[in-house]
């Protein structure tokens, strides 16, 4: 992609990963989720991870898989609603640039 993916937009991609599975999900899953839209590398991954979590968006708990503990991440009320919010600003910041590339008009 050739757009810069800021950090807001970053926080909304993956809080829309990890809400997709009630139970939650993992930092690999999360990170091969969120490149089918934006490349991102886990090292790029794991420090939104923890600001989601430090901002109470996210909770983690660990599980057991293949006899290794896995850290699960589970979006919480609070991250829900600025899930909410985010989907919201996208899509009227979205209908703007089209509107834009595609010549409509520029003012509100």
């Amino acid at each position: 992609m050739v757009f810069n993916t800021g950090s807001t937009l970053l926080d909304a991609i993956v809080l829309a990963v990890v809400a997709k599975d009630a139970e939650g999900t993992y930092g690999y899953k999360i990170t091969q989720d969120v490149r089918q839209v934006i490349e991102l590398s886990e090292s790029t991954l794991y420090p939104v991870l923890r600001r989601l979590q430090k901002d109470e968006c996210l909770i983690t708990y660990d599980k057991e898989c293949a006899g290794r503990n896995r850290r699960y991440y589970q979006i919480t009320e609070k991250g829900n609603a600025q899930l909410q919010l985010y989907k919201i600003e996208w899509k009227s910041y979205s209908t703007k640039i089209t509107s834009v590339f595609e010549g409509g008009n520029t003012h509100d």
